[in-house]
């Protein structure tokens, strides 16, 4: 499969793109990279809701500096992988066990079987959600795993109880694949820089614009009601505070300090839980920390750096 290689953005070296299929027949788009000569270990690369494999590229060009092969997926219903609606702008699931399928079948038939180990993890946002639980089911693929702003609350009223009921109501009466109202139409990333909330980085945020003018079937819009409902029904499962006491796997989670996106507070309750974790937190940083300014980047991957073993400059 073509990947969308641009001179701002240029695709990792080496990088082998592909398809497979989940257990219930999606068709999920991939790329793994190789690690550089005489170097081991693999980074598995999980996105947040919307996002793509090409708009990590910068990020797997860190990893791989750091001497770690690179495995990228996109989720179903975003990037190259299926998409469920005939609109594919619409970003929707039922289930977040959907995406249990997706990470499963990318670890046996992609990272396991041609990537070398110790294998690590590190998600960003809707991806964190995912890999959380992965470590309450117990799933062992990781030595240790890295969370960007994982999506264990959302703050302000899109957080709210009422917020919750409403979207289960909507979804009980048929709606769950319409748009939530508050939806604006238009494509993530192709909104305005100005007052936009992932990133202080004018330049990162064109690059993600420009790879889309490239590419438009790599775009999507607002989600549905039916993801929003799934996605309460997880957070609810965060909020749980048996949820993080269960989990025995080493996490870091970076939190990002004006994240406006996730919620801060929920993630530092679900943190003081933690029994094989920490939270680090970067003062001023906006959600997407991979994709900020490089005084906040350079802040991330030293967390980064001292948590992962064997990471370091090649």
């Amino acid at each position: 499969m073509d990947l969308v290689s641009i001179p701002e953005n240029p695709a990792p070296a080496g990088a082998i793109a592909g398809r497979l299929k989940a257990s219930d027949g999606v068709g999920l788009r991939y790329v793994r990279v190789p690690p550089p000569e005489g170097r081991k270990g693999t980074v598995c690369l999980f996105q947040g809701r919307a996002e793509f494999i090409e708009k990590y590229f910068e990020t797997a060009n860190d990893l791989r500096a750091r001497g770690f092969a690179v495995a990228l997926l996109d989720w179903r219903g975003q990037g190259l992988s299926d998409r469920p609606l005939r609109n594919r702008l619409k970003g929707h699931v039922r289930d977040f066990a959907e995406y249990d399928r997706d990470l499963e079948v990318f670890m046996r038939e992609v990272v396991m079987p041609d990537c070398p180990p110790p294998y690590f993890a590190l998600a960003h946002s809707m991806g964190g959600s995912v890999l959380l639980r992965a470590a309450q089911q117990n799933r062992r693929w990781f030595s240790r795993t890295v969370l960007s702003a994982p999506m264990i609350g959302l703050p302000g009223r899109n957080g709210s109880g009422a917020a919750r009921v409403a979207a289960r109501w909507m979804r009980r009466l048929g709606a769950g694949r319409a748009y939530v109202p508050s939806s604006k139409g238009a494509p993530v990333f192709t909104q305005p820089f100005d007052g936009n909330p992932l990133t202080s980085d004018a330049a990162r945020y064109a690059r993600t614009r420009r790879v889309l003018e490239v590419n438009s079937d790599l775009a999507l819009g607002w989600p549905t009601i039916g993801w929003l409902a799934a996605a309460y029904d997880q957070m609810d499962a965060f909020a749980d505070p048996s949820f993080p006491l269960r989990l025995r796997h080493p996490l870091l989670i970076i939190g990002a300090g004006q994240d406006a996106v996730v919620s801060n507070s929920a993630t530092e309750t679900f943190c003081s839980r933690l029994r094989a974790g920490a939270l680090v937190t970067i003062p001023g940083a906006r959600h997407e920390m991979m994709m900020e300014r490089d005084v906040y980047r350079s802040q991330f991957w030293a967390a980064f750096d001292a948590f992962v073993p064997g990471s370091g400059e090649a």
